[in-house]
């Protein structure tokens, strides 16, 4: 049997797979990085959103809802029926948009996936890297000790 042109010892590889996991975790620390900004970044923009729609939308509130008071005085209500009426619809529809608003910033959608999905797959690749090569040097070993015994 031939003997190959380039043989890793053991110390070889596990220096080559150091080097290489170093790396890795290099890369794969500036991609979370690079994600957790973009998520601030979401999280800056909604709130900036939220706010400003709040500033807006509170003296038109305040006016519509005095208008659908004036407008079921109108229609016969007593003026505290009335008043009840559109605070109470008022109050509903403010604890669902809260709710939803709420909803969007749980800390389970601000959560890095994409990089938790990569760092699982590289981990996978290396274990899959190490058996290999344990393999290559069994093979390695097998072959070296049935040429000693020819």
């Amino acid at each position: 049997m031939a003997a190959r042109s380039y043989e890793r010892s053991v110390p070889e590889v596990l220096a080559d797979l150091l080097g290489q996991m170093t790396n890795l975790f290099r890369t794969e620390t500036q991609l979370a990085r690079a994600e957790i900004a973009d998520k601030i970044g979401q999280v800056g923009a909604a709130l900036g959103l939220i706010v400003g729609g709040a500033v807006l939308l509170m003296p038109a509130l305040v006016i519509l809802l005095q208008a659908a008071v004036a407008a079921l005085n109108e229609a016969g209500f007593a003026p505290h029926w009335s008043a009840l009426i559109v605070g109470g619809a008022t109050l509903a529809i403010g604890l669902i948009l809260l709710l939803l608003g709420m909803n969007a910033l749980k800390a389970e959608k601000l959560v890095p996936n994409r990089t938790i999905h990569q760092l699982k797959e590289d981990a996978s690749v290396a274990k899959r890297q190490v058996r290999q090569d344990q393999v290559t040097q069994d093979r390695v070993r097998q072959d070296d000790d049935y040429q000693r015994a020819a």
